[in-house]
């Protein structure tokens, strides 16, 4: 099912093709950054993303390995998307609350990745 995904101020949209079973795998990650946002996130293959508008707001930050990509909108400063260090090439992680219809506060069995030793 198609579902928009926007920032706040909502210069940035992407829409993503989530399965009719759900999301994936729904977690949060412990590494420096991700505990430090705080976002629950999901995996969905690239094909399954397409950023609609908002390239120019984009901003990106990378860090240690400098290999995953960290997107957010430089306009409201909310975290969109990134694109992980494992399958870099396959997946992008979205903040579920970002998607239209999710409440992200009612969302059940979130894992936590251990990014502090990945």
């Amino acid at each position: 099912m198609k579902k928009k995904l926007t920032c706040h101020c909502e210069n940035v949209e992407l829409e993503v093709n989530i399965p009719e079973a759900g999301f994936p795998k729904l977690m949060r990650c412990n590494c420096s950054l991700c505990k430090r946002k705080g976002a629950v996130m999901s995996p969905l293959p690239k094909e399954n993303v397409k950023l609609v508008k908002g390239q120019d707001s984009l901003k990106l930050y990378q860090y240690h390995t400098k290999v995953a990509e960290h997107y957010f909108c430089s306009k409201c400063g909310i975290y969109t998307h990134s694109n992980p260090r494992s399958n870099h090439d396959k997946v992008y992680m979205l903040n579920v609350a970002c998607i239209e219809g999710v409440k992200p506060f009612e969302l059940d069995n979130i894992k936590v990745n251990d990014g502090i030793n990945h």
